[in-house]
């Protein structure tokens, strides 16, 4: 194999520069995300808890062959929009492992204004199916959502048009019977 020649000099000021500049950048990324896996916030999350369920992201982390990884796909989908009001925009969709078979996991986040689907919620659902049937995979959703957040809803109501897309895209996809015992 061939050795790849370069002229960086990483002990320049200007590659020092650029690596401070890259690192908090990237460390900035990380914060965002942290925050946005709160989801809606500490006194949304203390009533979930308090109504004995898991949340999103625990629901998740069980779901999954214990050890596998989790690819989340689209984690800051809504920043900066609705107020701030859904992050991630209030669902959370990613590539698990399931006893063995890779698949699609679309859960929602009901610490997000009650699991509500916002029309940027309703975009990356689709996203997720659209990444789910190019790539043969199975969708496994966990619901727990209170429908759609009529205050965003009306102002954009192309998307709700459109929406019957969300339903039909996909078949529905079962659980094991071991997995379900979990719920």
């Amino acid at each position: 194999m061939s050795t790849l020649k370069t002229s960086l000099n990483a002990r320049c000021a200007e590659f020092r520069a650029n690596a401070e500049a890259m690192s908090a950048l990237v460390a900035d990324l990380h914060a965002k995300i942290d925050r946005i896996a709160l989801g809606g916030g500490e006194a949304a999350r203390a009533k979930h808890v308090a109504r004995g369920k898991l949340l999103p992201r625990e629901r998740v982390r069980t779901l999954l062959d214990a050890g596998s990884p989790f690819l989340e796909l689209s984690q800051l989908a809504a920043l900066d929009v609705y107020e701030n009001q859904a992050p991630s925009a209030g669902i959370i969709t990613g590539i698990g492992r399931i006893q063995g078979q890779e698949c699609m996991v679309v859960a929602n986040d009901a610490t997000v204004k009650g699991g509500t689907y916002f029309p940027m919620t309703v975009k990356k659902h689709l996203r997720a199916q659209e990444i789910a049937a190019q790539n043969n995979l199975p969708c496994i959703y966990l619901v727990d959502s209170g429908g759609a957040y009529l205050p965003a809803w009306t102002k954009c109501s192309r998307i709700a048009t459109t929406s019957a897309a969300f339903f039909t895209t996909r078949p529905p996809c079962r659980l094991p019977a071991s997995r379900r015992s979990r719920w």
